[in-house]
């Protein structure tokens, strides 16, 4: 086992090196334009002079902030309405239309619409992250409840569970494997959601810089900071993953 993770690793490594070592290559020759593509010993500059930038540890700790306040606002509220809607399948029949009709509008178009309501700073990334987010969410948690074994049910009311001990010993951790499916989901969109909204209009974060170094043309910068984007990316799953497994451990 431990030999194969080192071969696989071994591997990895080796495919990346040959990459960046072509890229390098490439950019020094001739083959293609740095000023479009950049080059690693470029994006590596830059990435070591902006770890000691200011800036760029305000910018990360403002987005984060949008991030978890996003997605802590649209799970909780997309939780509470998939309970109401198990609990009464009328309020979900009558708002189905509407529900359907806002989860397929293309979300990044309603930026305009946020900024002018919520203004340039946090509050409107927020509302990014909550409104992609939300709808996630809000899919997994009804079909987690509704997955839950109905012989446990039966079993539960049987024994005389109250309503309360049903829903906290059998429909909850019977729903918690597909409704974490939903908030590792919603948690990387809230994250898309944020930067996607900085990246259009924005005071502070990583999308407000990586704009910026767009808009100069600092290809390396770019770079550097879709690069710090994809691990910030794999470091929240990770922790989703973590949590995951600390809270089914039972299973």
């Amino acid at each position: 086992m431990k030999a194969d993770v080192i071969r696989t690793l071994a591997q990895h490594t080796l495919f990346v090196a040959v990459a960046l070592g072509l890229w390098e290559w490439g950019a020094r020759t001739g083959w293609v334009d740095p000023s479009f593509v950049g080059s690693p010993l470029g994006i590596a500059s830059f990435t070591l002079e902006n770890l000691t930038n200011a800036r760029l540890w305000g910018d990360l700790g403002w987005t984060l902030m949008a991030v978890f306040a996003s997605f802590f606002i649209g799970s909780a509220a997309a939780m509470a309405t998939g309970l109401a809607f198990v609990s009464w399948p009328r309020l979900e029949a009558f708002c189905e239309p509407y529900v359907a009709a806002i989860n397929v509008l293309p979300r990044i178009a309603l930026v305009p619409l946020f900024i002018l309501w919520f203004g340039l700073g946090v509050g409107s990334k927020i509302a990014m992250g909550v409104s992609l987010t939300f709808f996630i969410v809000l899919s997994t948690t009804v079909a987690g409840i509704r997955g839950v074994s109905q012989d446990h049910v039966t079993l539960t009311r049987t024994l005389g569970a109250s309503s309360q001990q049903m829903f906290f010993w059998v429909t909850l951790p019977g729903a918690v494997p597909v409704l974490f499916s939903g908030l590792r989901l919603g948690l990387i969109y809230a994250f898309l959601g944020v930067v996607g909204a900085e990246v259009i209009a924005s005071e502070r974060g990583l999308g407000q810089q990586l704009a910026y170094l767009g808009s100069t043309f600092n290809v390396n910068g770019v770079w550097s900071l879709l690069f710090d984007l994809a691990l910030i990316g794999v470091l929240i799953m990770k922790l989703m993953s973590w949590i995951e497994r600390r809270l089914l451990h039972w299973q």
